[in-house]
């Protein structure tokens, strides 16, 4: 049977041992000429030296290791934030669209809270997880476009382009969907026709690129950074460093964002 020792002993003997080392280090010191003479003297001073250089080492360990672990649970706490403000106004647009659809057209609300009741269990059960299969956030990309169909009353040309092996990569969840959501907040929902959203993900050799181009109305929006693109870049930035690149660029009517992750 094993002797369990409480924290708080523990740190009772560990303060009454550092004490004891400083009295024996004040002792050897004040009576330095006496000890001197004593055989064996230098053997220990050298063996007490030692104690004293692990000891430090010890303590520094678990200074470093204490740094370590908090500034890991800083970040987690920050990315558990980040991945919480992922898709709020996307819904909040979502249920005000069926409040409206409700009286007119029952089948397609029908349609409509099937398809969002999928998304949402996605981002609070899968969203909530460090990684999740590519295929299951390109199914969550896919549902989000079918929604967005339903919802609009115009023609959109959109395109969802795959290229990948036959490796079904883990990633962060919930990564693309800013990007996506921007292209329909900021260019579809601001033209009234001819509005375009292409998307293209190509997945090979532990390396994943998403790239999506859409068209806008210049005189509508001026595509300034908003706070999905700051969430995004910061969650990146905690999960991916140095493995990254995002590209943001914007030539006369036409937004395109270039995404590539290194796993």
């Amino acid at each position: 049977m094993k002797l369990k020792i409480s924290n708080r002993k523990k740190k009772t003997i560990t303060r009454y041992y550092k004490v004891m080392l400083v009295i024996i280090g004040v002792v050897i010191v004040v009576f330095n000429d006496i000890f001197g003479k004593v055989e064996g003297f230098v053997e220990f001073i050298a063996l007490y030296f030692i104690i004293i250089f692990i000891t430090i080492a010890h303590w520094l360990f678990k200074q470093i290791k204490a740094v370590i672990r908090l500034k890991n649970e800083k970040s987690k706490t920050e990315l558990l934030h980040l991945k919480s403000q992922v898709n709020p106004h996307f819904f909040f647009n979502m249920l005000n669209n069926l409040y409206g659809l409700v009286d007119k057209d029952s089948k397609k609300a029908q349609k409509l809270i099937l398809k969002l009741s999928d998304m949402m269990r996605y981002s609070i059960y899968e969203g909530d997880k460090d990684t999740v299969l590519l295929s299951e956030e390109i199914s969550y990309l896919e549902n989000y476009i079918e929604l967005h169909k339903m919802r609009y009353h115009k023609v959109i040309d959109v395109q969802f382009n795959i290229d990948t092996n036959n490796n079904d990569y883990e990633i962060m969840p919930l990564l693309f969907i800013i990007l996506l959501e921007n292209a329909f907040k900021h260019g579809v929902e601001n033209l009234r026709e001819n509005a375009y959203v292409h998307v293209y993900i190509k997945a090979q050799n532990s390396e994943v690129n998403f790239e999506i181009e859409n068209n806008f109305d210049p005189s509508e929006d001026k595509h300034e950074e908003g706070i999905g693109i700051k969430n995004l870049k910061r969650r990146l930035e905690l999960v991916y460093p140095k493995k990254h690149t995002l590209t943001l660029s914007i030539t006369d009517a036409i937004y395109n964002a270039k995404l590539n992750i290194l796993l």
